[in-house]
């Protein structure tokens, strides 16, 4: 591809040194941001060669205008290409996710310095440590420190004016020894700062230079006779010993490393960095990349280590990396570990890597299913007329055998998805023998009537595994609790799957494959499922709660009589009546064949 004239003219004066380049469109606009160790080379390339990728043949088109700017070194140029694509964001710059939603430890400058979480690091001062992708990693390294020091959480104004006034009182924290009551000047400001001082070596992953400190300190109190402060310092040596061991992964002697790795997918790269002190990882991120251009794993690679750096304040002087990079860093050595606890490192980060490439396809195929959920309640308000869309659908199903044990189930659905949590079980309590209907007015009025008393959310849709009968029997529910017109209620009748409307003798058939019915189908099921699951545990219960004994005119003997024959009660209750009277008699067995029996 030619350039046009005036883009002919600029490259001729752009020199051959190394710098950043920007491509703006006829309205000004920045369009991308490039660094090159040669910029005349580079930016001739674009317009001398056929550009294979579509997108880097859209920007060509697009170039209006270029501007430059020439650095010293590679070096330079990386650096401020990074800075300039973060301050601007061009459109066809690969895009960088950053880690502001993460959490961070803060030690915060003031007197009597807080340790705490948070997510908002603001330039006034204090100490950031992070950020870490996880929230229960911060929340056990807060709880150490506690453990290790008495900090004080509270927000008070510790200057040293206002302690001298006398402006505070300790409180409980103090009183339960999780403080030592600096508000009123019980400690000093450098014994605090102290622990402060040892918490930032921790966080650094510098724990020997504390324990060696410590160790020092228990001597002292030990030779003056103070046993009771040199056991307490014993006890914080413990916690460091314990801690750096379980956080030592390889070789101790492994200090002040970065890892940096690297996976990519079609159009999203994961690079990953750990950074290593005395054989412990004390920081990881992974870093997600939207590539925009043909860019390679080098170059996007290359990018990230210039990013995640001046995003941590690494000042490591070795990196340990997954691909080979052309090093533009200067007194900084990048290798590719191929064997031992090096290689182990190489292999956690991929690992690390892999796990957000595997979350990230799972966040996207749970979008999906929320977009096809959406546009299956969308189609279910359509064949239903109904009035909005049943975001919250409930379904009910009667289960007894001959009468035996009725109960019933309850179960949502919400954004077209079980919410199992809200699934319910009823035991029939009115209704005696089997009576599908009223069981089935019972249940719903129980329902809607606790919903209503604890002012819990209402379905926008309720069905009714039944017929006509049953759908008229739930709708006098409604009546009753005033809730009639107010959802919308239909019943699934199983043998030709028909659709019932209340006050309506005239069903709805849906297409056999339409996913609304296959929706209220997945409903009907599943309501099935539960109560028949819960039917079985109180058919079994009945039978474990059967002694014969306690049939009137049952004695020790006949009892023992009847296990030794049939083997168990539950074969006794099945026995036929002229099976039990040929062993006990007619009348003995009259009162056994009599008495309620469960369904086994």
């Amino acid at each position: 591809m030619s350039a046009p004239i005036h883009i002919a003219e600029i490259i001729k004066i752009i020199p051959q040194n190394a710098g950043v380049y920007q491509y703006f469109d006829k309205k000004g606009k920045l369009l991308y941001i490039g660094k090159a160790k040669n910029l005349k080379k580079r930016v001739s390339s674009y317009f001398t060669k056929q550009q294979e990728h579509g997108r880097t043949r859209v920007l060509v088109s697009k170039i209006q205008d270029i501007k430059y700017v020439v650095v010293e070194t590679e070096m330079d140029a990386l650096l401020l290409e990074n800075n300039l694509i973060k301050k601007h964001q061009p459109k066809y710059n690969v895009m960088l996710k950053d880690g502001k939603t993460y959490p961070w430890i803060c030690i915060k400058n003031e007197p009597f310095s807080r340790v705490f979480q948070t997510r908002n690091v603001i330039k006034d001062g204090s100490l950031y440590f992070g950020p870490y992708t996880s929230v229960r990693l911060v929340k056990t390294l807060l709880d150490f420190f506690h453990q290790l020091y008495p900090l004080r959480n509270c927000t008070l104004s510790l200057s040293e004016k206002n302690i001298k006034a006398k402006k505070f009182k300790v409180c409980l924290e103090y009183h339960m020894g999780n403080c030592l009551g600096p508000c009123e000047d019980k400690q000093s400001e450098e014994e605090y700062q102290l622990g402060i001082e040892h918490i930032k070596q921790i966080i650094k992953g510098d724990i020997k230079s504390v324990i060696k400190h410590l160790k020092t300190a228990m001597i002292d109190f030990s030779v003056k006779m103070e046993f009771e402060k040199a056991q307490s310092i014993k006890e914080k040596i413990d916690l460091l010993n314990n801690y750096q061991a379980k956080s030592t992964i390889v070789n101790p002697k492994i200090n002040d490393i970065d890892v940096f790795t690297i996976l990519l997918d079609e159009d999203t790269a994961f690079v990953n960095y750990l950074k290593i002190n005395s054989g412990a990882i004390i920081q990881a991120h992974t870093l997600e990349l939207k590539k925009k251009l043909n860019e390679t794993e080098e170059e996007l690679l290359q990018l990230a280590i210039v990013e995640l750096r001046q995003r941590f304040n690494s000042t490591s002087k070795t990196i340990y990396c997954s691909h080979s990079l052309e090093n533009v860093w200067e007194g900084l050595s990048i290798t590719i570990p191929k064997i031992g606890d090096k290689k182990k490192l190489i292999d956690l980060s991929l690992r690390n890597a892999k796990y957000m490439q595997l979350d990230k396809k799972k966040r996207n195929i749970n979008n999906i299913e929320r977009q096809d959920n959406k546009r299956i309640l969308e189609q279910l308000q359509k064949d239903l007329k109904l009035l909005e869309r049943p975001r919250h659908i409930e379904c009910f199903d009667n289960s007894n055998i001959q009468g035996a044990n009725p109960v019933a189930a309850c179960v949502v659905f919400k954004n077209a998805r079980p919410s199992k949590k809200d699934y319910r079980h009823f035991n029939i309590k009115t209704v005696v023998g089997p009576d599908d209907f009223a069981s089935m007015e019972e249940v719903v009025y129980r329902r809607y009537k606790r919903l209503l008393e604890e002012k819990k959310s209402l379905p926008e849709l309720i069905v009714i595994d039944g017929g006509k009968g049953q759908l008229s029997s739930a709708v006098k529910s409604l009546e009753k609790l005033k809730l009639r017109g107010k959802i919308a209620i239909i019943g699934i009748a199983k043998r030709l799957e028909e659709i019932y409307f209340p006050g309506d003798s005239v069903p709805l058939y849906l297409d056999k494959r339409s996913e609304s019915l296959k929706l209220i189908q997945q409903l009907r099921d599943e309501a099935h499922r539960f109560g028949i699951t819960h039917h079985r545990k109180q058919r079994g219960k009945g039978s474990l709660g059967i002694s014969l004994d306690k049939i009137e005119g049952i004695g020790p003997k006949t009892v023992e009589l009847l296990i030794t024959h049939f083997g168990s009660v539950k074969k006794v209750m099945a026995a036929k009546k002229e099976e039990l009277e040929k062993l006990i008699g007619k009348s003995k067995a009259e009162k056994i064949f009599t008495y309620p029996h469960p369904s086994f």
